[in-house]
């Protein structure tokens, strides 16, 4: 798997430098204050600098960032200002301690993770479980059991997936995401196709042994589709398309998410027949909403990187203001779509759960929605990240329909 992997991974040039002329005369002015004779750094280390100063300017002028890159950008901001005002040469500075060394490892593999999207696949696997709860005397040791198994397997499964994008995306990420390790630098090819491999034949190995056919139908299924949307071979690479990148999320998220997790519960931990419930129709009608939201959202915020390699999002052909309010209208419609679900209930408590929390949650929306400025790209991404939060409070309410 990873000589196929390794070998699937081109680096092709980008011409960031012409697509941003403006970016000549700050890179000139850092390389006037970089010969300094305060600055007395070896040939290597000064390269290693300028190229992060470059990437730090590049992100600045097409937009701003996500909080994790204007963290990220901070940091480098910082680093360069320590260094062209200290007056010692770089190899008098303490070296990292092993604290430090450990807490950057864990800081790299957290931002490779993609935390947002570990998240959402662990509270919607617990929400479409306890569809499968009918009554107290379900909450045994084996339920408690058969979610954390699911959730391990699937975060494993997770981490494969985001991961092999990123190291389809290096080029396109030290346009779009520089913060994330392989394309900053902190991780190499080689050590990505070690973790994505690692953490894709460990999620087969607990599926595995757990015995459970939904479960592993779900990671097998996640595993085809997340490999056929990112990985550069002949005819895959569906995230090129955009229709076909949609529908890849769309099978993952609104359909193999709610049957195959509720299925697992139901048929090999309960062992009842395979049922498809009324709520569970409806988590499964609503997150398609979601799903295709999230698939036309995400390219919103990298419209440029995209342009620059091709990748023919619907943000691209477009504009970026028109999908956002697409998806607005998609989600504000799944949100009225299930507060007539939840009047027609026949039970009490559920009908006002389900009505004053979704009508709470698209009022929110509406109100968060007026306020994006399109003109920053970090508030784009801050807006993207509030549509995750929102999918994580769906999966709240999910479990109450009844």
């Amino acid at each position: 798997m990873e000589s196929l992997l390794i070998g699937s991974f081109h680096r092709p040039s980008i011409p960031v430098a012409a697509e941003f002329s403006p970016l000549k005369t700050s890179s000139h002015a850092i390389e006037r204050v970089l010969k300094c004779k305060a600055w007395k750094r070896p040939k290597r280390h000064y390269s290693t600098s300028m190229k992060l100063q470059r990437q730090y300017i590049t992100q600045e002028h097409v937009g701003g960032s996500d909080l994790s890159t204007i963290a990220a950008d901070k940091k480098l901001k910082g680093r360069f200002l320590v260094h062209a005002s200290s007056e010692h040469p770089l190899e008098s500075q303490p070296s990292k301690s092993p604290w430090d060394s450990v807490h950057d490892a864990v800081d790299a593999f957290y931002r490779f993770s993609r935390p947002h999207t570990i998240i959402g696949t662990a509270l919607s696997i617990i929400s479409v479980s306890l569809l499968a709860v009918e009554k107290f005397s379900d909450f045994s040791p084996l339920f408690f059991t058969g979610v954390l198994e699911a959730i391990v397997a699937a975060l494993f499964m997770n981490i494969y997936i985001v991961g092999l994008n990123q190291l389809s995306d290096i080029e396109i990420d030290k346009v779009n995401k520089p913060y994330l390790p392989l394309a900053s630098g902190e991780y190499s090819v080689e050590t990505g196709v070690i973790v994505v491999s690692s953490f894709a034949i460990l999620s087969f190995w607990l599926g595995w042994i757990v015995g459970s056919w939904p479960l592993f139908w779900a990671l097998f299924i996640s595993f085809v589709l997340g490999t056929a949307y990112s990985i550069n071979l002949p005819l895959l690479r569906w995230k090129r398309f955009a229709v076909v990148a949609a529908m890849c999320i769309f099978a993952v998220r609104a359909v193999i998410v709610q049957i195959a997790f509720y299925l697992h519960i139901q048929t090999y931990v309960y062992r009842r027949p395979a049922v498809l419930s009324r709520p569970l129709i409806f988590a499964t009608a609503f997150m398609s909403f979601f799903s295709v939201v999230i698939a036309l959202f995400k390219d919103i915020p990298d419209i440029v990187g995209d342009k620059i390699f091709g990748i023919q999002s619907f943000t691209v052909r477009l504009g970026q203001e028109r999908v956002f309010w697409i998806c607005i209208g998609l989600l504000e419609m799944a949100y009225l779509v299930a507060i007539v679900v939840g009047a027609a209930s026949s039970n009490t408590w559920s009908k006002h759960f389900t009505i004053l929390g979704h009508a709470a949650l698209a009022l929110l929306l509406w109100t968060r929605a007026k306020s994006v400025d399109f003109s920053r790209k970090a508030a784009i991404t801050s807006f993207y990240m509030f549509i995750w939060k929102l999918f994580y409070a769906e999966y709240l309410l999910i479990p109450l329909v009844r």
